[in-house]
């Protein structure tokens, strides 16, 4: 890998952990405000749901401008919804400007590797990228517990500059002083991500014709042959991985008898799995050999159906790991694989921006079907199976699939193809 790849994982980490503490702000926040409970999982609904609705523009803007550029001016859309909670606005409000930069963030941050690196690196790549992407997701929950913790909020209050009085006041304002320097030390290694020349044609700035682009880009990406089999994995795996946090904290509850913060614990159990698996990919699997981790995702929903027999949190522990593993594992080199079609057929921004309109239209859809089971009371164990039987099945349907095509032709040869 070159100087400027680690530029580009230094920003994301940076990034993303300013994120992850920020949420943790603003549930903190919200409880500050004696809102409603209902309100705490609208905050990972605002924020997604810019990836939904902007997926049409925000490829095109990734485009239209070199990569790094993209990140630093999307990353300081992130610090103006951070200051935004600041001043006092609501902070579902905030954090869905948070939500809108993130979402312009994303096809610009793994786009640009599709530039900078060639095709027999992007599994590597991707399996850095999303380790590191969950390491920030850990140690941001960390850094924004401890942000709101009496103790440390005393103690960042109680240091003052000489003959400078910053107007910090609040513990939830020394929080989102502290995140706000996280996204500025980010948006310093955007500046120093290297320009890869690659240049797009001129975008489109009507929305009418952007929306007509967007469709034909994700009507391109789903016939195609290799792109719709790695579209349909990456698209599932997020949907059920954002389900699973869920059904954790429950199954912690109902079967382990743990109370929420430890059960949260268990979810940053999955994550190391996720970051140990996509860590091993990285290492083993090219690129070529993408879709041979296909199984695993079987694999994968028959062993979660096994969670229904534990009863320990000791045997919990190392299940977590393994089902974790077993998503990194083969996510990775399939997201690795969306990417190069995506940079062959059109163009990394806006291949980019098709993924993540999946891949987050399939997390509000589960998480609205799993909110449906929990108001319906069904056991949990019930769901657990149900869900292990969905993501196998689905699996297995997306192999069969795949078969099929290559019956027709040999499409594991345009593995490699270089941009038309």
């Amino acid at each position: 890998m070159n100087r400027g790849f680690y530029t580009i994982m230094a920003a994301q980490f940076f990034s993303s952990l300013a994120d992850n503490a920020l949420l943790i702000a603003a549930i903190a926040l919200l409880t500050t405000m004696n809102s409603p409970a209902w309100m705490t999982p609208l905050l990972k609904l605002f924020f997604v749901l810019s990836y939904v609705l902007l997926a049409a523009f925000v490829g095109a803007f990734a485009d239209s401008l070199p990569k790094g550029r993209v990140m630093f001016i999307t990353n300081l859309i992130k610090i103006a919804g951070c200051a935004m909670m600041f001043a006092g606005l609501h902070p579902l409000l905030a954090y869905a400007v948070v939500g809108f930069g993130a979402a312009a963030y994303s096809p610009a941050k793994y786009g640009i590797l599709t530039e900078l690196l060639p095709p027999e690196k992007l599994v590597a790549a991707n399996g850095w990228i999303e380790g590191l992407t969950v390491t920030s997701i850990i140690l941001g929950t960390v850094m924004g517990g401890a942000l709101v913790n009496s103790r440390v909020s005393a103690a960042l209050l109680g240091f003052d500059f000489p003959m400078l009085d910053l107007g910090i006041d609040t513990a939830a304002e020394a929080a989102l002083t502290v995140i706000t320097v996280t996204y500025l030390i980010a948006a310093a290694f955007n500046l120093r991500i290297p320009d890869t020349g690659a240049r797009y044609p001129h975008q489109e700035r009507n929305p009418i014709r952007l929306i007509a682009d967007f469709a034909g880009c994700f009507t391109t990406l789903w016939k195609d042959k290799l792109g719709q089999i790695s579209l349909a994995v990456t698209t599932l795996f997020w949907g059920a991985g954002a389900t699973l946090q869920f059904i954790v904290l429950k199954w912690a509850e109902k079967s382990l008898g743990m109370a929420l913060d430890k059960g949260a614990i268990l979810q940053g159990v999955f994550a190391v799995g996720v970051a140990v698996g996509a860590t091993a990919a990285a290492r083993f699997v090219p690129l070529r050999k993408a879709l041979t981790v296909m199984p695993l995702g079987v694999a994968m929903g028959v062993i979660v159906m096994t969670m229904t027999l534990v009863k320990s949190v000791w045997v919990a522990y190392p299940l977590l790991v393994l089902i974790g593993a077993l998503a990194g594992y083969f996510v990775v080199p399939m997201n690795a694989l969306l990417q190069h079609r995506g940079h062959v057929l059109m163009s990394a921004g806006h291949s980019i921006a098709v993924q993540n309109f999946n891949e987050n239209l399939s997390v509000l859809t589960m998480l609205m079907l799993y909110a449906l089971m929990v108001k319906l009371n069904l056991d949990i164990n019930f769901v657990i199976v149900l869900f292990g039987l969905f993501v196998a099945g689905m699996m297995f349907v997306t192999m069969r699939r795949h078969d099929a095509n290559q019956r027709q032709f040999d499409s594991l040869s345009l593995i490699g193809e270089h941009k038309h």
